[in-house]
C-alpha cells in the first residue's frame, strides 16, 4: 500500500499527515468540548450512560456527507462502534481500531484522565479519515473503527469485548493515556484481583469472648502475612490491598471480615506463582484463628501489555517531529506502571498504548491529576498525541513493510510470552 509521490498517484505521506493534522485542528473546539463534558459528569465502571450519550451522539453528527455508521450499545450497554470505510468495492479492507476510555474513579473523578482518552481516539480517527478522503478514488481500501471501551478501571470492558468478539478482524489498533511523561510503550503489568471472605461466630467481646471466632484477626493475620512476604517478592511484584469490613461494634465479636487485594507482576507466569503465594498467606490466616474463608477473583485478569518495536518506532519518529520528548529507553524498562485492559487486547491483535504529558507534573489517581485532566492545557497535548497516532496509522498503511513488520513484531512477542508461560521458573536473584 505504498502511497505514490509523483504523476498521477495519490498525495506524498507527509501530505497525508499535514492533512490530518489539519482536519484534528479544525476539529479542536468540538473535541475539546466532548472531554470538557465527559471530564464534568464522571460515571463509575459500566455506568458510563452520559459519557456514551455524548460520543455517540459526536460520531452520529459528524459530517453528514460522509457520515460515520454508529452503533450504540454495542455488545456492552455502555460500549459503542463507529464505522468508516475509503470506497474500494471487492477489496478486503485495512481495518485499523482506536480505542476510547471514559470511566472515571470513585470519588476522584477523572483523576486518570479518560476524558482525554476518548478525545485522543476521537480525534485521531478523525483525522486519519480526512486525510484519507482527500484521496478518493486512489485511496486504499481501509476500514477506521472506533471502539467505546467502558470499564477499564473496574471488571474489564475491553476483555468483555474480546470474549464477545469485537476485537475480531481488526489489523492494528491504537490508543493513548495521559500520564506526567511522553512513552511509547511503558511495561503495564499484569494484574490479579481477589476479595477474601473470612467467617467465624460472633460472641460479647467482654462477656465471654471464648465462644466467639474473631474473623478480624483473621483478616489482620492475613495483612501482616502478605507483609512479611514482602521480603521474598521480587522487585516488580507488587501487592496492595485494604480491610473493607472489620466487624460492626466493638462489643461484638466479628463474624465477617472481608478484605480487597491487587496483584500485580510483569507476566502472567509471574502473576500465577504471586497469586498462589498470596492465597497461602490468606489460607494460614484462617486456619491460625480458626475462620472459613472464601477467595473470589475478579472477572477478569488483565494482562500484561505486548510490546510492538515497529510500531513504537513509528509513533516516536512522527512525535518528535510534533516537539514531543520522548523519556530515555533506560527510564523505560526500569520503570513500572500499572495494569490495564488493553493489555488483553495486545494478545490478540497487534496495539500501541503511549503515554503523553498533559502539561502538569500531578501523578494519576489524585485530586490535582482530575483539576490537570480538565484544564485548558492539557487540551494542547492531547490534540498533539492525537495527530501523532494519525500519522502512525498512515505509516501502517503506505509505508512498505512497515504492516508486516507490526505483524511480526507481535507474533514475536506471543512466542516470548508463550516460551515465558511454558518455562520460567523463578530463580535466584544474583548477588
Amino acid at each position: 500500500m505504498a502511497s505514490g509521490e509523483a504523476g498521477g498517484g495519490p498525495p506524498g505521506l507527509e501530505a497525508l499527515k499535514l492533512r490530518a493534522s489539519e482536519c484534528i485542528e479544525a476539529a479542536a473546539e468540538r473535541l475539546g468540548a466532548l472531554s470538557r463534558e465527559i471530564w464534568a459528569a464522571p460515571e463509575l465502571a459500566y455506568e458510563e450512560h452520559g459519557a456514551h450519550r455524548a460520543l455517540t451522539r459526536f460520531f452520529g453528527r459528524e459530517a453528514p456527507d460522509a457520515p460515520w455508521a454508529v452503533r450504540p450499545h454495542y455488545l456492552l450497554d455502555t460500549a459503542f462502534r463507529a464505522e468508516w470505510a475509503a470506497p474500494a468495492p471487492g477489496r478486503e479492507p485495512l481495518r485499523l481500531g482506536f480505542l476510547c476510555e471514559y470511566d472515571a474513579l470513585p470519588g476522584l473523578g477523572h483523576a486518570c484522565g479518560h476524558n482525554l482518552i476518548a478525545e485522543v481516539g476521537a480525534a485521531a480517527a478523525l483525522g486519519l479519515r480526512g486525510a484519507l478522503e482527500t484521496l478518493r478514488e486512489a485511496a486504499p481500501p481501509v476500514q477506521i473503527i472506533v471502539l467505546g471501551t467502558p470499564a477499564e478501571e473496574d471488571g474489564g470492558g475491553k476483555i468483555d469485548l474480546i470474549e464477545a468478539g469485537a476485537f475480531n478482524h481488526l489489523d492494528v489498533v491504537f490508543m493513548a493515556h495521559p500520564s506526567q511523561e511522553n512513552a511509547a510503550y511503558l511495561p503495564d503489568v499484569a494484574e490479579h484481583d481477589v476479595t477474601v471472605k473470612y467467617h467465624g461466630k460472633t460472641s460479647h467481646a467482654a462477656a465471654y469472648p471464648w465462644e466467639g471466632v474473631n474473623a478480624l484477626d483473621a483478616a489482620v493475620l492475613a495483612y501482616n502475612n502478605l507483609s512479611v512476604l514482602r521480603q521474598q517478592m521480587k522487585p516488580t511484584w507488587r501487592v496492595h490491598g485494604i480491610i473493607k469490613d472489620g466487624g460492626v461494634k466493638p462489643n461484638i465479636i466479628p463474624s465477617h471480615a472481608e478484605l480487597v487485594y491487587y496483584l500485580r507482576a510483569p507476566s502472567m507466569k509471574e502473576l500465577s506463582t504471586l497469586t498462589k503465594k498470596a492465597e497461602d498467606c490468606f489460607r494460614a490466616a484462617a486456619l491460625a484463628t480458626g475462620c472459613s474463608v472464601e477467595l473470589i477473583g475478579g472477572a477478569h485478569d488483565y494482562y500484561n501489555v505486548l510490546p510492538n518495536r515497529s510500531l513504537a518506532k513509528a509513533y516516536v519518529e512522527n512525535g518528535e517531529k510534533q516537539g514531543i520528548e520522548f523519556i530515555s529507553d533506560d527510564s523505560v524498562l526500569n520503570g513500572l506502571s500499572g495494569s490495564t485492559d488493553f493489555g488483553n487486547v495486545t494478545f490478540v491483535v497487534p496495539g500501541i498504548h503511549p503515554y503523553f504529558y498533559i502539561g502538569s507534573d500531578a501523578l494519576n489517581h489524585t485530586e490535582e491529576y482530575t483539576v490537570a485532566a480538565g484544564s485548558q492545557e492539557a487540551q494542547f497535548y492531547t490534540l498533539r498525541t492525537a495527530k501523532t497516532l494519525a500519522m502512525t496509522a498512515l505509516d501502517v498503511i503506505f509505508k512498505p513493510g512497515l504492516l508486516e513488520r507490526v505483524r511480526e513484531d507481535f507474533k514475536l512477542q506471543l512466542q516470548k510470552e508463550e516460551f515465558l508461560n511454558a518455562t520460567r521458573e523463578d530463580t535466584p536473584a544474583v548477588a
